[in-house]
């Protein structure tokens, strides 16, 4: 069926198979490796599994930037998916092994069960309706070792700048708060759920100033929510983007 027949599936592919050449945002962060280190080093150190042996994978893992960090932090087996050739091609070009094309759902239907220690969904989720991402929560469940981790990062809904990240790409959505996330991990039987705010890191003079006056802004934000609702905001999440993890 060519794509006048069939403009639902057609029109993804059209951007996928010029992601990074059309997506400045796409291609500025793959030439920053380097920048992104103090946060992708802070979210391998405290969520993937100890052991540096464990089996990890990154579905729409893109350049592979998580793949290149949690090699560079001592992991041995871990592995990239993504669908876009651009992306897939860009991890060659910056040398980062163990990426390949390939589409997330068959990745994982073609899996074994309790095959993986960690699954790694970074920045994609929300570019799937609820009943795909039903279907992809119960794959992910099912690859899984017990005990295993579903790590996400999303786009928040609560974030005071919501729509930067919520329309950042013209793929995605929708977006998530740290309820709805937590309830569709639920739904998909996964044991718990954490959700974290996404914090600058501390590693030189400016990125500690951030840290700082972010201490300050989400002071005024949980002030402003116990004006409107009553509640202190000590566990809410005002950051753009956050982290979740769903433990099997």
């Amino acid at each position: 069926m060519d794509s006048e027949q069939n403009p639902a599936t057609d029109w993804r592919q059209r951007f996928l198979a010029r992601y990074v050449s059309t997506h400045a945002a796409v291609s500025d962060a793959a030439g920053n490796l380097d920048r992104r280190w103090p946060f992708l080093a802070k979210l391998i150190t405290g969520h993937f599994p100890v052991d540096r042996d464990a089996r990890i994978i990154d579905l729409g893992c893109g350049h592979g930037a998580i793949v290149w960090a949690a090699r560079k932090s001592g992991y041995r087996n871990i592995e990239g998916v993504d669908a876009s050739p651009e992306q897939v091609a860009m991890a060659r070009t910056l040398g980062i092994d163990g990426v390949r094309q390939g589409d997330l759902m068959a990745t994982l239907r073609a899996a074994p069960a309790e095959s993986y220690d960690a699954v790694v969904l970074f920045d994609l989720y929300h570019y799937f309706d609820p009943a795909t991402q039903l279907r992809l929560a119960d794959e992910v469940r099912r690859v899984l070792k017990p005990g295993g981790r579903f790590i996400m990062h999303l786009p928040n809904g609560e974030a005071l700048f919501a729509g930067r990240v919520r329309y950042w790409d013209i793929m995605a959505t929708g977006s998530f708060t740290r309820r709805s996330i937590e309830q569709l991990m639920l739904v998909c039987d996964f044991a718990k759920v954490t959700c974290h705010e996404d914090v600058p890191v501390a590693h030189g003079l400016k990125s500690a100033g951030r840290y700082v006056v972010w201490k300050l802004v989400r002071g005024a934000l949980r002030l402003a929510l116990a004006a409107e609702t009553g509640e202190t905001g000590a566990d809410a999440i005002f950051s753009q983007t956050f982290l979740a993890v769903a433990h099997k």
